[in-house]
């Protein structure tokens, strides 16, 4: 069996067992679940638009255009008596007048109001609540998708060192194997979970009806996030294998990964402080820990140019290649030590000859 083929049957492995675990699939639903709700939410609350019953047709046309919903009525005691009962938020009659209970409709006054013409000199600009709401769903997604599935990784190898069934998988199959089975298992899940996130986020937008030009903003820079998340989660990936293996057993796992928990939470939170400081942004989307999350965000904004995601990714590519190779190394170095945590230059000094 060659390198490649044992990578293959681990790494199918992996995602079966996976995809059997009640666990995963409960909290995949819930995450697809509560990101439709996320979305869908406002309209709910909101309950659609208000309802005006207006005599004649002279104001439908602005009322319709002010998104009111509209009921025309014969007269005005058909629209007084829809008012009091409830049926409509206000009526328009001759007047015109605004017929209400007894708060004065905001919508319907200004829709009928007489304001002069405003020209816009940035028609395509995000408002500020979009402005907000994007950078930080696209780093909590990133955050937590990266810190779950490579908790999973540390785990699943620890339980393997723990148990040492390591040993009987190094005697069958290469170290760089079982090692690359499991990073490729995990990245296929989590780009998959990420991928159907993000479908339904767009479809529930569509569905809510949120503006052409938030949506237009949003799908290059959700285009731009998929590789960009792909890389940076590899990047990290045989580093939480590495990690996991340094420990002996699942109580070692909170010293033994808490460096990495660090450099996963580091550029989160550095990217929602400085989202609207374009400066700090530039530099955060060119190093490559804070740039699966940083260049997407000024994609969406507009500030990067055409050539920007290229460049930043050919520095993620690179890095990646870099973090493989040392997760690699610890992973070999620790995987078979079995007497206590290892430290990590006992693990980087004295790789095990296997595989």
């Amino acid at each position: 069996m060659t390198t490649f083929e044992a990578a293959k049957l681990v790494a199918g492995r992996e995602i079966r067992v996976k995809l059997r675990d009640k666990t995963f699939l409960f909290s995949t639903v819930l995450l697809l679940f509560f990101t439709a709700l996320g979305v869908v939410l406002p309209m709910l609350i909101n309950g659609g638009p208000e309802k005006v019953a207006v005599v004649g047709a002279t104001h439908v046309a602005v009322l319709e255009r002010a998104g009111l919903e509209v009921i025309t009525v014969p007269d005005e005691a058909a629209a007084e008596r829809m008012v009091r009962d409830d049926e409509v938020t206000a009526a328009v009659v001759d007047g015109p007048r605004v017929l209400a209970m007894e708060e004065a409709p905001g919508e319907v006054v200004a829709a009928l109001s007489t304001s002069p013409p405003v020209e816009f000199l940035n028609p395509d600009a995000l408002d500020e609540a979009a402005r907000f709401l994007v950078p930080f769903a696209l780093a909590t997604l990133f955050f937590f998708t990266t810190i779950s599935f490579g908790v999973q990784i540390a785990q699943s190898v620890t339980e393997e060192k723990q148990t040492r069934i390591v040993e009987i998988l190094v005697a069958s199959i290469p170290v760089r194997a079982l090692l690359t089975g499991k990073v490729a298992a995990m990245t296929a899940l989590a780009f998959g979970q990420l991928a159907l996130i993000a479908v339904v986020g767009l479809v529930g937008m569509r569905v809510a009806d949120v503006g052409g030009p938030v949506i237009d903003a949003i799908l290059p820079a959700i285009g731009w996030f998929l590789p960009f998340f792909v890389l940076g989660f590899l990047m990290l990936a045989a580093l939480w294998a590495g990690v996991g293996a340094l420990a002996a057993r699942q109580e070692d796992l909170g010293a033994t990964t808490a460096p990495l928990q660090l450099l996963v939470m580091t550029p989160f939170f550095l990217v929602l402080a400085f989202q609207s400081n374009p400066a700090a942004m530039t530099v955060l989307s060119y190093v490559p820990f804070s740039a699966p999350v940083a260049m997407p965000v000024r994609l969406f904004t507009g500030e990067a140019a055409t050539w920007e995601p290229f460049v930043s990714l050919a520095l993620l590519l690179l890095t990646t290649g870099l973090t493989l190779l040392a997760g690699a190394r610890i992973y070999q170095g620790s995987l078979l030590r079995t007497n206590g945590r290892t430290s990590f230059a006992t693990a980087w000094r004295n790789p095990t000859p296997i595989g």
